[in-house]
């Protein structure tokens, strides 16, 4: 049983990488080209799909680690009223 669950969990990420690193934008995969990327995560489930995550994505969890921040997106606004500077220039 417990090869089954380890054989489903593999299954499962390798699916997981392969779909994440076809919905990808070609100009955002780093480091390689993606149809490498693809063929890696196939080739070698585990390494290359960890290998995806940590170096292919556009937002990789490296990134998340050493920047400590999201890339991209909308600038974050004040979280409530006594963060704005507007609200507190009204009081």
């Amino acid at each position: 049983m417990p090869r089954v669950i380890a054989a489903v969990a593999v299954l499962a990420f390798t699916i997981f990488c392969v779909v994440d690193a076809v919905q990808t934008d070609e100009h955002e995969v780093r480091g390689l080209p993606k149809p490498l990327w693809i063929v890696m995560i196939l080739l070698f489930p585990l390494v290359g799909g960890a290998v995806w995550l940590i170096a292919g994505r556009p937002n990789g969890i490296l990134d998340l680690i050493l920047n400590g921040r999201r890339r991209g997106g909308p600038p974050r606004g004040p979280l409530g009223p006594d963060d704005d500077p507007d609200f507190l220039k009204g009081l």
